[in-house]
C-alpha cells in the first residue's frame, strides 16, 4: 500500500504532465547512518537542466537539493522544525546557495531515463565521499538572485534573510560566460562577524562571534553549524566493456549508475543562539 506522501506525489506527477511539464522521478528508499528509512524523492526536468532531490529527516528537518546544470549553482533547503519545549513555536528555513561541478552529480538527461526495477529495496550507497566543510561567508539577497540562478527565488523565497552563499561561489560564478561581476556582488552582503567591540586604553578591538556550541546566552548572536548528509544519489554512469570481434576494439557501453553519500556542514552566521538549538 502507498503512503500518503507517494499517492500525493504521484498525484502531482499526473497534473504536471498533463500542463506539459513532466518531470521523471523517482522515490528510493535509503539506510540512514543511524539505521532510520528515509524517502528520498528525485526528479529531473531536462528543460530546464536540473535535478531535485527532496526527504524528510528523522528528526523531522525537511531537506531539499537542486542542481541547476546550466549556472552550475547548488541549492541546499533545510526547513527545521521549532522546539516547543524550548520556546521555538515555529519553523525557520535556511538557503545554503553554493558553485557546483557537472561531474559531481549525474546529468539531468541521464536522471530523466533512469527507471526503477524494485522500488521497495533498501538502498545505501556504494560511495561516502566524506564531509565538505562551507563556511557561508555573505548574505545572499534572494530578490536579486535570478543572476545566480531562477531557481533560488523559487526554492528560498521563505528564507529571505537566511539564504547564504560565499565569495569563493562568486568567484567561480563570475567566470560563466557573459557574467556581469558587478551585478553578482550586488547579490550579497557581508555579515559582520565581528560585531562587538572591547576597549583596550583608548583602542577599540573587535571581538570574533563566538560559536552557538560554545556560548549560554540564547539571545547572543553566534555561528551557527548545521549538518546535512545525502544518503543516496546517482553520482555518475557505469560503463561496461563489450566483447570483441578480433577485427574491431571491445567498446563501452552505459551499463547502470554510480551511487553516493556526501555531507555538508554549513557555518553561519545566527542572529541568536535561541536559532540554533541543535548545536549544542
Amino acid at each position: 500500500m502507498k503512503t500518503f506522501g507517494e499517492i500525493a506525489l504521484v498525484y502531482i506527477s499526473v497534473l504536471q504532465c498533463l500542463c506539459g511539464v513532466c518531470m521523471p522521478h523517482l522515490l528510493i528508499n535509503v539506510r540512514n547512518q543511524g539505521g532510520d528509512i528515509l524517502l528520498e524523492t528525485i526528479s529531473s526536468n531536462v528543460t530546464d537542466d536540473t535535478i531535485s532531490l527532496e526527504f524528510q529527516r528523522s528528526d523531522g528537518t525537511l531537506v531539499t537539493q537542486l542542481v541547476d546544470f546550466r549556472n552550475e549553482v547548488q541549492v541546499i533547503k533545510a526547513l527545521v522544525l521549532g522546539e516547543e519545549e524550548r520556546g521555538q513555536n515555529q519553523y525557520q528555513v535556511m538557503c545554503f546557495v553554493n558553485h557546483f561541478y557537472k561531474m559531481d552529480f549525474i546529468s539531468s538527461d541521464a536522471m530523466s531515463k533512469l527507471r526503477q526495477k524494485n522500488p521497495g529495496t533498501i538502498r545505501i550507497a556504494e560511495e561516502d565521499r566524506g564531509h565538505s566543510n562551507y563556511t557561508m561567508d555573505l548574505f545572499l539577497d534572494v530578490s536579486k538572485s535570478g543572476v545566480i540562478s531562477k531557481h533560488v527565488a523559487t526554492l528560498c523565497g521563505e528564507a529571505a534573510d537566511t539564504t547564504y552563499t560565499r565569495n569563493d561561489d562568486l568567484k567561480q560564478w563570475v567566470q560563466r560566460p557573459g557574467s556581469s561581476e558587478a551585478a553578482l556582488m550586488a547579490t550579497a552582503r557581508n555579515f559582520t562577524t565581528t560585531p562587538v567591540t572591547q576597549q583596550a586604553g583608548n583602542e577599540s578591538k573587535p571581538v570574533s562571534l563566538p560559536k552557538c556550541a560554545d556560548t549560554s546566552n540564547l539571545w547572543a548572536p553566534c555561528t551557527c553549524s548545521l549538518e546535512l548528509c545525502i544518503g543516496w544519489y546517482p553520482c555518475g554512469l557505469k560503463f561496461c566493456k563489450g566483447k570483441g570481434d578480433g577485427k574491431k576494439p571491445a567498446s563501452s557501453y552505459r551499463c547502470g549508475i554510480k551511487t553516493c553519500k556526501k555531507c555538508f556542514i554549513f557555518s553561519y552566521y545566527s542572529q541568536l543562539k535561541q536559532n540554533c538549538l541543535w548545536d549544542e
